[in-house]
């Protein structure tokens, strides 16, 4: 079915009225809504109708026993979508939501097994973007939504992205610009008896640790399974490798002598030759987290060889940047089969290539 867009970015909610009121009707009737958030577009459906649910995994071409995150329109639906709500849960939501931050907690009866991959844990979150929370008031339900693309790519950051990878098979995308984060949020375990940190985002461990007085700790074999977590993720087809500064000119010398079209993404790019593209990327964790899933999309399309990515620093701060790089490198060191990089260490120095 063609997509019903809305290109309006502003706060005018007479000019998104209509496209939102549709949108959230084909969300009623089991149909799958491609949406805005701040850090990715999401694909969406009724969290509590099972086969709008199976619709998506069957989509994406998503494992089943892969869990969906649920958005909620505000903290007040907490109780209505979850259990056992701890303390530490009502004062993150408080902070940080709406925002870049998923709630890992017992799930309510109303959440259909098929959104958890049986588990009996959800997680939630409240999107920060003004027509995702619109269309979650108009549907006055929650939507499980993964990143709209296929499993295992490239998130989405615009919605050109989505019809990329899906066309018009959708019911609807909407589109409400360029995500402003540019990667997943922060998956945080809250259904065992301390913290868990089981993706990294834009909310940091110092962040959530200052916040609740607790350190965040990681997951065991015991944690719940959670989206973001396989070893190959977020991926192009152009293979990506990722380069200490120091060696990237002579790594890109190499692969140019040996006949190979490369592109560098790098913040410090050394002098390399006119027929090596090149993209200064910028110098701080956002600026790279806005970028680099579009960066990435642009250059798989131009069908280079390879994607030569210079590796942030090992520091606490671009933790969630290295993780995805991590994942979507071809080979290397990287956080592991649901194992997230340890968030008092940083990951690994050791070069990806």
């Amino acid at each position: 079915m063609q997509g019903i867009e809305s290109i309006e970015t502003d706060n005018d909610d007479s000019r998104r009225s209509v496209p939102i009121r549709e949108a959230a009707k084909a969300l009623r009737q089991g149909g799958l809504v491609a949406f805005p958030t701040e850090t990715v577009y999401g694909l969406g459906g009724d969290a509590e109708n099972p086969s709008a649910v199976e619709r998506i995994f069957s989509t994406k071409g998503r494992p089943a026993d892969h869990p969906l995150i649920v958005h909620i329109p505000g903290p007040g639906q907490l109780e209505r979508w979850a259990r056992e709500i701890p303390p530490e849960a009502w004062k993150l939501a408080e902070r940080h939501w709406p925002g870049p931050l998923t709630l890992i907690l017992r799930k309510s009866d109303r959440i259909p097994g098929v959104v958890t991959g049986g588990q009996d844990t959800v997680g939630l979150r409240v999107p920060d973007h003004p027509v995702a929370l619109a269309l979650l008031k108009e549907f006055g339900g929650a939507i499980a939504a993964p990143s709209a693309n296929r499993f295992g790519r490239v998130s989405p950051t615009t919605s050109a992205h989505v019809r990329e990878e899906f066309g018009n098979t959708l019911d609807c995308i909407l589109d409400g610009g360029p995500c402003r984060v540019g990667i997943e949020s922060t998956i945080l375990d809250l259904s065992a008896n301390r913290p868990r940190l089981l993706r990294p985002g834009a909310i940091t461990v110092p962040e959530i640790e200052s916040l609740l007085g607790l350190s965040v700790s990681m997951p065991g074999n015991d944690a719940p399974r959670a989206p973001g977590r396989m070893r190959s993720h977020y991926a192009p087809n152009t293979p990506v490798f990722l380069i200490p500064a120091a060696q990237m000119e002579a790594e890109t010398l190499r692969r140019l002598a040996g006949g190979q079209r490369v592109a560098v993404l790098a913040m410090s790019p050394p002098p390399l030759p006119g027929d090596c593209f090149h993209h200064s990327m910028p110098d701080t964790p956002a600026g790279w987290a806005r970028e680099l899933y579009a960066r990435l999309r642009t250059l798989d399309r131009q069908r280079f060889d390879c994607i030569l990515v210079e590796m942030p620093p090992a520091e606490l701060a671009w933790q969630a940047v290295r993780d995805r790089l991590d994942r979507a490198s071809s080979s290397g060191t990287p956080a592991g089969d649901n194992k997230p990089v340890d968030p008092n260490k940083g990951s690994s120095g050791t070069p990806s290539s």
